[in-house]
């Protein structure tokens, strides 16, 4: 690979691996285990596999390592475990790293499943947790004190759209030593590279851009190489939260296309919010790359001034409001995912957040009339008039 290639080239052809045939579209290795030539040899790939040789599938395959190498080439990192799911790789990263004693300072503003590892999964086994807005860098500097073992947080929050301060954060945390992870799903590989902003360890659930069809569920940890070979890779393959090779294949694919699609779907979203402003039907709209965004001057040095795909409308109606508005649309499709290559709306108080206490709806945002809209690759006037219909009719 030559090291001048611009990162649409490295998503095309990073980490290519050909079998002899010389196939042009990357080969699906569907074998859950590898023949040794000898006993000699099995002995000596368990004690040291090569770079190029393989145990089992739950360690690893040529179809996973060629999605692994190549998204770890796109991102800048040095090595990457490919998974199960997203939250496959959230939980698998913090807990690969984390024992009982050690502290974790996070955002507020996470994902519902993120919030449950945090707050149920890892205190049920003697980790602390402490959560802070993300947005405010004086909680930040109180709360990562000597002895903070890693620091968590979503460089764009879902679903309310604040962004981290990803440089200024990790800043913080490496000075006490403190190994700072960034679910980047929101950011997508596209706009962001967390780790040249300071990032030790940058989660994906592929899922989301990188497949960005609608197919399949993966994941994806990146990170040095001692991190993931070291730390990550022992835990995950005993627990069992590895990829398949099929669904490495997928990603794969994905990755060719990854750019295009992104940059069309973020220019909807601005075109979608510009032309949502100041509407009746709408408490807010919620879009980093607006200049409306309270963050926006941050969106412009971390992402380049690109907002992402997804905008959030706060109807002011309410729940009645925003059902009635989900109901009344013809394009986009109402279900839980994002990143998607169709528009999707999901209304996050009664699904993706729906387990959270209303308390905590209320502190983070997610008001009765939210609803999240990820733009998909549609032409951009048709999403347009068709959301506009919608309203009225909510209205």
């Amino acid at each position: 690979m030559s090291e001048d290639w611009n990162a649409r080239t490295r998503a095309v052809h990073g980490g290519t691996r050909r079998s002899q045939y010389g196939e042009v579209s990357e080969a699906i290795f569907l074998t859950q285990g590898f023949v040794y030539d000898s006993a000699e040899a099995a002995a000596q790939r368990f004690e040291e596999a090569g770079e190029d040789e393989f145990i089992y599938a739950r360690y690893g395959n040529p179809t996973v390592r060629m999605f692994e190498e190549r998204i770890a080439l796109l991102e800048g990192a040095e090595d990457g475990f490919a998974t199960a799911s997203g939250m496959a790789a959230v939980s698998g990263a913090l807990t690969s790293m984390l024992k009982a004693g050690d502290r974790v300072v996070s955002s507020r503003a996470l994902f519902g499943s993120c919030l449950y590892v945090l707050e149920e999964v890892l205190t049920r086994y003697g980790v602390e947790v402490e959560f802070v807005d993300g947005t405010d860098l004086d909680q930040w500097r109180a709360a990562i004190t000597p002895g903070t073992r890693a620091v968590f947080f979503e460089s764009i929050s879902n679903p309310t759209l604040e962004v981290v301060d990803i440089a200024a954060v990790s800043e913080l945390a490496h000075a006490v030593g403190a190994t700072v992870l960034v679910d980047n799903v929101f950011s997508t590989p596209v706009f962001s590279n967390a780790i040249a902003q300071g990032a030790d360890v940058v989660i994906y659930s592929a899922t989301k851009h990188i497949d960005g069809q609608g197919r399949a569920l993966g994941g994806i940890i990146l990170g040095t190489r001692d991190f993931i070979r070291k730390t990550v890779e022992p835990y995950m393959k005993h627990t069992g939260g590895s990829m398949s090779p099929f669904t490495a294949w997928v990603m794969l694919k994905g990755l060719e296309t990854m750019d295009l699609r992104v940059r069309a779907q973020a220019a909807g979203a601005l075109q979608l919010a510009e032309a949502l402003q100041g509407h009746g039907a709408l408490a807010r709209v919620i879009y980093p790359g607006h200049a409306s965004h309270a963050q926006h001057d941050l969106v412009q040095r971390q992402l380049g001034g690109k907002g992402g795909t997804v905008l959030s409308l706060d109807l002011a109606g309410g729940q009645a409001a925003a059902f009635a508005f989900l109901n009344a649309l013809t394009i986009p499709v109402i279900s839980n995912n994002l990143g998607d290559a169709k528009s999707i709306l999901t209304h996050p108080a009664t699904t993706t957040h729906q387990r959270l206490p209303q308390d905590q709806k209320d502190a983070l945002g997610i008001t009765p009339g939210l609803v999240r809209m990820s733009v998909g690759i549609e032409d951009a006037d048709d999403l347009v008039a068709d959301v506009l219909q919608a309203l009225e009719k909510a209205v």
